[in-house]
């Protein structure tokens, strides 16, 4: 294994000198500054670290990530099986089981042995942007994760908490549909039952709905779910009853797990979980919905990156297989070095 040292990293904050690890959320409201990574499938890692400070992402040092070459992604599901599993979650629809699911992918393709995820977040903090892009580097515990994530799971300022759940994605705004308006709408009302579970009665409010966010390359939905947390609940309760986020699940959320389950042939790990910081000394706290998220998978060599799209009764398969191919083309060519960072443009 390299010898990199722990680090992580979130918009200007670099943190440096590990601590401790645990997996036991209570720790988030303790003491310290700590860097939080939850799986889709529910292992979370919480590393407190000693030293955080400004600083802006390096510059990119050419010649110093090796990305794969765009050729060597593989799918864990292909187009066939992709649009068939659309079709399947329609049928469960018209079944009365599920309203909306999400459909996931996972691409994955060799990376050198040296290869540092510090390296490529330079890549895409200059190539996609992202206002909740973050790095957390912990190779002892099997964490190498960089995430240019557009989205807002959880943020938290003291009893105050807050959603921002994305749903609906075109190049354009002129791409959106009416599909696109009523999935997001679905998404939110199971965000504010999320929400409501650990909330004050009569807190949870809806401040901006269905708002067209401009990102590289795209365009998304996003809204904005608000409350304030119950006396006696703290990260614990919130994550319990949040965990995993609605926007990459689907409505009834049980429904959308079973069936995520029963048509994605791949884990999803830290893509569609929840990655981020918490200052448990200040009350605060950012997780962002693990998508456009890479990470290093050391035991098999490979890079991976998790793609997806959210299915309704009006979807079309082969509509929803080119979301997905949207969703992750800008983000492969910079990890595939087909963007040159110097002159930001594209190979």
């Amino acid at each position: 294994m390299l010898d990199l040292p722990p680090l992580a990293r979130f918009g200007g904050l670099v943190a440096t000198g590990l601590l401790d690890v645990t997996s036991d959320p209570a720790a988030l409201d303790s003491t310290g500054f700590w860097a939080v990574s939850a799986d889709f499938e529910g292992r979370l890692i919480c590393a407190r670290f000693q030293d955080v400070r400004e600083e802006p992402v390096p510059a990119p040092v050419p010649g110093q990530w090796r990305g794969p070459a765009p050729d060597d992604w593989k799918s864990s599901l292909d187009r066939a099986a992709y649009t068939e599993g659309v079709r399947r979650i329609r049928e469960h629809i018209a079944a009365g089981e599920v309203y909306q699911a999400n459909l996931c992918r996972v691409l994955s393709a060799p990376i050198a042995p040296d290869a540092d995820v510090d390296a490529l977040t330079s890549l895409l903090a200059r190539g996609n942007p992202a206002p909740y892009a973050g790095t957390i580097r912990l190779p002892a515990h099997g964490v190498e994760i960089a995430t240019a994530s557009p989205e807002l799971f959880l943020r938290r300022d003291g009893r105050i908490v807050e959603s921002g759940p994305i749903k609906g994605t075109g190049r354009t705004e002129a791409d959106l549909l009416e599909k696109d308006y009523a999935e997001n709408v679905m998404i939110v009302d199971l965000v504010r039952n999320d929400i409501g579970r650990v909330c004050a009665t009569g807190s949870v409010t809806v401040p901006d709905l269905c708002v067209v966010e401009k990102h590289p390359g795209l365009v998304h939905l996003v809204s904005t779910v608000h409350g304030e947390l119950r006396e006696g609940a703290g990260w614990p309760e919130l994550l319990a009853a949040a965990f995993p986020p609605g926007s990459v699940t689907g409505a009834p959320k049980s429904s959308a797990l079973r069936i995520i389950e029963a048509l994605e042939t791949a884990p999803r790990g830290p893509y569609c979980g929840g990655i981020g910081w918490v200052d448990a000394d200040r009350g605060t706290g950012q997780l962002a919905v693990g998508i456009r998220t890479f990470w290093i998978d050391r035991e098999e060599g490979v890079l991976r990156f998790g793609t997806g799209a959210g299915i309704t009764w009006g979807s079309d398969p082969e509509g929803e297989w080119r979301e997905t191919e949207l969703k992750a083309a800008r983000l492969l060519a910079v990890a595939s070095g087909a963007y040159e960072a110097s002159g930001g443009t594209f190979t």
